[in-house]
């Protein structure tokens, strides 16, 4: 059963391979943070960035599939809303995620400031984003690729590189705060390091596997529900492709490793933000962003307004929570119920 003609399946049949390929995420998600927190703790890898790096890394492998696949099909709404999606969506699980795991409000437990740096830089990349999509771009000759989308996937990875090493720069420090907590203890004592990688390893083809054949079932699920390509790859493929996200950032909330779950969601959304070029590179048509328009340009605005709300978190460092989780988290739910509504009626 080729993935790449899941359109011509039944629609129930798409709906157990969807079914099928979360559950192998799940497990995969679940297998991989614990695995992960086992070799930070033997070697001493800070949490952020196990998180931002590793975790982030892997869990993106979903959004490579389809933004390639998606390019190459000369779809590039799909191929850039699945990213922009995804990179609202995994802030978004991160709050409804904080709603069942623990009880005070995951702002008030995080410790390290790159944290906060991680967050000001990525709200960043995606107002540049929303500034290319108003602008427009300009093909670089015998390059394949636009100035502007080029420029993006620049700034992505140098946020990414600069937010790794902040902590070990950065002059802030945190003192008797109730955030610092006794280190766990080693998760899966009984392996080797060899062992954990070659777990690690596995796991992530898994992910990547599974989420590619998410990401093509969903599209194929849209078109037969008939749905445009804008709301199916913000909505759906977003959705789909953040699921190894959500099993992780849970994982990771449940071990007390609230550094990681934020160094999780924002490297995520790092890596996927500078695929951008890549689906450039793919895509033939001229540049990519210019096919982009108003939609993509609320839809980056809205994952910088999501992860404000939890800056603003962040900088307060307080414990203060509604319907069982952090006034920050809920305000994050509430503002993307309204965002999502709204390019609905784009």
């Amino acid at each position: 059963m080729p993935l790449s003609n899941a359109v011509a399946y039944p629609v129930w049949a798409n709906v157990l391979i969807f079914l099928a390929a979360g559950g192998v995420i799940w497990f995969s998600g679940l297998r991989l943070t614990r695995h992960l927190d086992s070799i930070a703790t033997r070697t001493g890898l800070e949490q952020a960035f196990v998180g931002m790096l590793l975790l982030g890394g892997i869990t993106s492998l979903p959004e490579v599939a389809n933004t390639i696949t998606a390019a190459h099909q000369g779809d590039p709404a799909l191929a850039v809303n699945n990213l922009l999606g995804s990179a609202a969506i995994n802030v978004l699980l991160l709050a409804v995620v904080d709603g069942f795991v623990g009880r005070a409000a995951v702002t008030s437990i995080v410790a390290k400031p790159s944290t906060m740096m991680m967050a000001a830089l990525c709200m960043m990349v995606l107002i540049l984003i929303a500034g290319v999509v108003t602008i427009g771009d300009v093909m670089i000759p015998g390059v394949g690729m636009g100035v502007g989308s080029l420029l993006i996937g620049c700034a992505a990875v140098f946020s990414f590189w600069l937010a790794t090493g902040h902590d070990r720069r950065s002059a802030w420090s945190v003192e008797d705060d109730h955030a610092e907590q006794a280190e766990p203890d080693d998760p899966v004592p009984q392996r080797s390091l060899t062992r954990l990688w070659s777990i690690v390893a596995i796991d992530a083809l898994l992910i990547f596997a599974a989420g590619y054949a998410l990401s093509q079932v969903g599209d194929a699920l849209a078109q037969q529900l008939g749905l445009t390509s804008a709301i199916v790859g913000f909505a759906l493929i977003g959705t789909a492709t953040s699921l190894p996200e959500l099993v992780t950032i849970i994982a990771a909330l449940k071990l007390g490793r609230p550094e990681m779950a934020f160094g999780q969601v924002l490297g995520t959304n790092f890596v996927n933000l500078a695929l951008i070029p890549l689906g450039d590179a793919v895509y033939r048509g001229g540049p990519l962003v210019d096919t982009l328009g108003t939609f993509e340009t609320v839809s980056a605005l809205l994952g910088a307004g999501l992860i404000g709300v939890f800056m603003v978190g962040l900088l307060e460092h307080r414990d203060r929570t509604i319907w069982k989780m952090g006034v920050d988290s809920a305000v994050v739910i509430v503002l993307f119920a309204f965002g999502t509504t709204a390019l609905a009626m784009i």
